[in-house]
C-alpha cells in the first residue's frame, strides 16, 4: 500500500479541528517533502522523524519519493504533534504496521531522535476537540500529556513512551499489544492558602473581598504603600469557591495553551495571575501568529491581580475593558480569528498618589508632598469607562505600628469561605449565574427596589453623575449583599453599602 492516511488534531484557538495526515510513497527520485500549511517546527519534522525511525530499527523507505500531505490546506499547522502521525503514515504506506487499525485512532505526539514520545502543548484541548467529535476514536498520547487528556471524561485516552509502543499496538491480529489507558493524575493536596486572618485591621477592605467573592465582582483597592493592599488580593481565591467540571477543564485547556503549560497538580484549583505592570497589551489579552491566550485569559475561573494598576501601559488597561464586560476576547489577525473565554475577577491596586501618602493622618511621620495637579495628573491615567466597568472601590488606609500590634486575629478563610459559598447558592439558585452576569432584563427581576430605595437610588445617581452602567453594577453589588445578608428583597440599606464603595477615586 502506497497511500496511508492518520488522523490527528491541529490547535486554531481553543478549539482542536481535526488533521489528516496523508503520506505516499512513489517510485522516482528519493525525497521528502511536506506540504499543508505547515510552519518551520512542522517541517523540521522530516529529519526528526528520519532519525527516530531509523535509531528505532523501523525501515525508513530512502529509496521512494516521500509525500505528506497535512489536511486541510488551509488550516495553519504549527508544533511537533505531527511527529508521531507522520511516523505511523510512513510505516502505514511501506507495510510494517496495519494501515486499518488506524481508521479509529488519532495521534499526537514530538518524536526525539531516538524515538521517544515527548508531550506536547494542549492535550486537555485536543481531548475536548475528539469528544466533540462524532464518533470519537481512541486518542494516542506521550505519557505525560496523556494524563493531561485523561482529565477530560468521555475520551479513551491512551499513553505511549515510545514510537515502537505505538507499532506493536498497530499491528495486525493478535500480534498487536495494546496500549495502556491513561489515568488521570490524582489531584495534589492544595498547598495552604494564605489565610485572611493574618490581615490586621482593614475591616472595609475585608468586607469588600467578601462580596466580591461572593457575586464575581471586580475590585480596586487604592492605598499607601504597605498598608495590605497585595496580602488582602492573594487571598482572593481561598475565598471563592470550588470549580466545577466545566470550568476546571476550560481553565486546564487554557493554562495547556501557554509556554508554560497545565500542571495536573493544580487540577481545580482557581488561577492567580500576577503578571509585572511592564506587561503590554499583547501579554495581558493574548496574541501572536498564530494567536495564543494572554493572562486574562489564563485567569479565567480565578482572579487577575494588578498591582500598582496606573503603572500600567495605558493601551493594555484599555484593551481590558471589552472583556470585563462580555468574559471573552477576540483575537484577529489579518488569516485568522480566535476567541478565548476570559470570565476572570480582576482585583486591582494602587497607590493614591505618586508619593503614595496621600490621605495619611495627621500625626503620621509620612507626609505627601504631591500638588494636587500632579495628584490629579496620576489619577487621570486610568480612564472613566475603565473605572466605570470595576464594581468596588475601595480605600485601603495606612494602619498605625500601635494599632496593628494591638488588632485581634479576623475571621479565618474558611469562616468567610462558607458564607459567600451561601450567598452563591442563593443566587445560582434564583437566577442561575453569579450576580456579577446578570442583564438589564434579569435586574429588573432579581433586583426590584420597593420605592423608598428606588427613589434613594434615583437621587444618589443624579448627584454622582452616574452612567447607566454604574448604576446597574451598584444594583448588582447590592444584590450580593442583600445574598450575604440571606435577605430575598432589597433595601435602602443594602444599596447605601454598595454606593459607598464606589467612591475610591473622583472618576469613579
Amino acid at each position: 500500500m502506497s497511500l496511508a492516511v492518520v488522523h490527528s488534531r491541529a490547535l486554531d484557538g481553543l478549539d482542536a479541528p481535526e488533521v489528516q495526515v496523508e503520506v505516499h510513497l512513489a517510485n522516482g527520485l528519493p525525497s521528502f517533502t511536506l506540504v499543508g500549511l505547515a510552519d518551520t517546527e512542522v517541517k523540521e519534522a522530516r529529519e526528526r522523524v528520519r532519525a527516530a525511525l531509523t535509531h528505532s530499527g523501523l525501515g525508513f523507505p530512502h529509496n521512494k519519493r516521500v509525500t505528506v500531505n497535512l489536511a486541510p490546506a488551509d488550516l495553519p499547522k504549527e508544533s511537533g504533534r505531527f511527529d508521531l502521525p507522520i511516523a505511523l503514515g510512513i510505516l502505514a504506506a511501506a507495510g510494517q504496521v496495519d494501515a486499518v487499525r488506524l481508521g479509529d485512532v488519532e495521534f499526537a505526539g514530538e518524536l526525539s531522535l531516538a524515538g521517544e514520545l515527548r508531550p506536547v502543548r494542549g492535550a486537555v484541548a485536543l481531548a475536548l476537540g475528539l469528544r466533540a467529535a462524532a464518533p470519537p476514536r481512541t486518542l494516542v498520547l506521550p505519557a505525560a500529556s496523556a494524563a493531561e487528556a485523561a482529565l477530560v471524561g468521555g475520551v479513551d485516552v491512551r499513553a505511549a513512551s515510545h514510537l515502537l509502543d505505538v507499532v506493536a499496538a498497530l499491528q495486525p491480529g493478535d500480534a498487536a499489544v495494546p496500549l495502556p489507558r491513561a489515568a488521570a493524575a490524582p489531584a495534589a493536596a492544595a498547598p495552604p492558602a494564605p489565610d485572611l486572618r493574618d490581615v490586621r485591621g482593614q475591616a472595609a477592605a475585608k468586607r469588600v473581598l467578601e462580596i466580591a467573592a461572593a457575586g464575581a465582582h471586580s475590585v480596586l483597592m487604592v492605598g499607601p504603600p504597605g498598608s495590605g493592599k497585595s496580602m488582602l488580593a492573594q487571598r482572593l481565591p481561598g475565598l471563592l469557591p470550588p470549580m466545577d467540571d466545566d470550568e476546571a477543564l476550560r481553565s486546564a485547556a487554557l493554562q495547556g495553551l501557554s509556554a508554560e503549560g497545565f500542571d495536573v497538580r493544580r487540577w481545580r484549583q482557581r488561577p492567580l495571575r500576577a503578571p509585572h505592570h511592564s506587561a503590554s497589551a499583547v501579554a495581558l489579552v493574548g496574541g501572536g501568529s498564530p494567536p495564543r491566550p494572554g493572562e486574562i485569559s489564563l485567569a479565567h475561573g480565578g482572579v487577575l491581580f494588578l498591582d500598582e494598576l496606573v503603572e500600567f501601559n495605558r493601551s493594555a488597561l484599555e484593551a481590558l475593558r471589552e472583556p470585563l464586560e462580555a468574559g471573552r476576547i477576540t483575537i484577529s489577525r489579518a488569516a485568522r480569528q480566535a476567541t478565548f473565554p476570559a470570565r476572570f475577577q480582576l482585583v486591582a491596586a494602587m497607590n493614591p498618589c505618586p508619593c503614595g501618602w496621600l490621605g495619611a493622618p495627621v500625626a503620621s511621620p509620612r507626609t505627601c508632598r504631591c500638588t494636587p495637579d500632579v495628584v490629579a495628573r496620576y489619577q487621570a491615567r486610568l480612564s472613566g469607562p475603565l473605572l466605570d466597568r470595576i464594581d468596588l472601590q475601595v480605600e485601603v488606609p495606612a494602619v498605625a505600628p500601635a494599632q496593628l500590634l494591638a488588632q485581634p486575629e479576623g475571621e479565618p478563610t474558611a469562616v468567610v469561605a462558607a458564607r459567600v459559598a451561601a450567598a452563591r447558592e442563593r443566587a445560582l439558585a434564583r437566577q442561575g449565574k453569579a450576580n456579577t452576569l446578570l442583564e438589564a432584563a434579569d435586574l429588573e427581576r432579581h433586583c426590584r427596589l420597593d420605592e423608598t430605595a428606588q427613589r434613594f437610588a434615583q437621587q444618589a445617581a443624579q448627584r454622582l453623575g452616574w452612567s447607566g452602567r454604574s448604576l446597574h453594577r451598584v444594583l448588582k453589588v447590592a444584590r450580593t449583599i442583600a445574598d450575604l445578608a440571606g435577605n430575598e428583597r432589597l433595601t435602602a440599606t443594602h444599596l447605601a453599602e454598595a454606593m459607598q464603595y464606589r467612591r475610591a477615586l473622583p472618576a469613579a
